[in-house]
C-alpha cells in the first residue's frame, strides 16, 4: 500500500462528485417509479377492480333474476310462446353470472400474489433508497471534504528555502 496518495487532478474528483450526483438523482427516481408503479398496481386491483366486479356480480345477478322470472311468467302462461329462447336467456345469464364470479375470484388471488410477490422487493427498494440517501450521500459529503483539503493542500506553497549563511 502506499504511503501517500497518487492524486494528479482536482478536477477528475470533482467531475466523479457530479456524476456521483447526477447517478444518486436518476437512481432516486427509477427507485421511487418502481415502487410508485407496485403501489399504483395494488390500489387499482383493490379499488378499480374490485368496483367494477362487485357491480357486475349485481348487475348479471339481477339480469339472471329477470331471465328466470321471465321464463317462469312464459311457463305458467296460457300463451306459453317460445320457451326455449327464455331457457337460453337464462343459460347465458347465468354464464354471464360465473364468468364474473370467476374474474373475482382470480382478482382475490391476484391481490394476494402482488403482495405476497412485491412485499420482499419492495424491502429490497427500501434498502436501496436508504444507500441512495445516506451512504451515497455520505461519500458526496466526504469528496466534497476531500476536495476541500486537496484544494487547500495545493494552494499553499511551499516555504522557500533558506539561502545558508555565509560562514562567520
Amino acid at each position: 500500500m502506499a504511503d501517500r496518495a497518487q492524486v494528479t487532478s482536482v478536477a477528475a474528483l470533482e467531475s466523479f462528485r457530479a456524476a456521483l450526483l447526477i447517478f444518486i438523482g436518476q437512481a432516486r427516481a427509477s427507485v421511487d417509479e418502481a415502487r410508485s408503479e407496485v403501489l399504483r398496481t395494488r390500489v387499482w386491483l383493490e379499488n378499480d377492480r374490485t368496483r367494477h366486479w362487485e357491480n357486475q356480480l349485481r348487475v348479471r345477478s339481477l339480469v339472471l333474476e329477470r331471465a328466470q322470472a321471465e321464463m317462469f311468467g312464459a311457463r305458467m302462461s296460457k300463451f306459453g310462446g317460445d320457451t326455449q329462447e327464455k331457457q337460453a336467456a337464462v343459460r347465458r345469464a347465468k354464464q354471464a353470472l360465473t364468468e364474473a364470479e370467476e374474474k373475482m375470484k382470480r382478482l382475490k388471488k391476484s391481490k394476494r400474489e402482488l403482495d405476497h410477490d412485491s412485499e420482499p422487493l419492495l424491502k429490497q427498494v427500501e434498502r436501496l433508497q436508504s444507500f441512495l440517501s445516506s451512504d451515497l450521500g455520505q461519500a458526496v459529503v466526504q469528496l466534497n471534504e476531500l476536495i476541500k483539503a486537496l484544494e487547500a493542500y495545493a494552494g499553499v506553497t511551499a516555504p522557500a528555502p533558506r539561502k545558508p549563511e555565509a560562514a562567520a
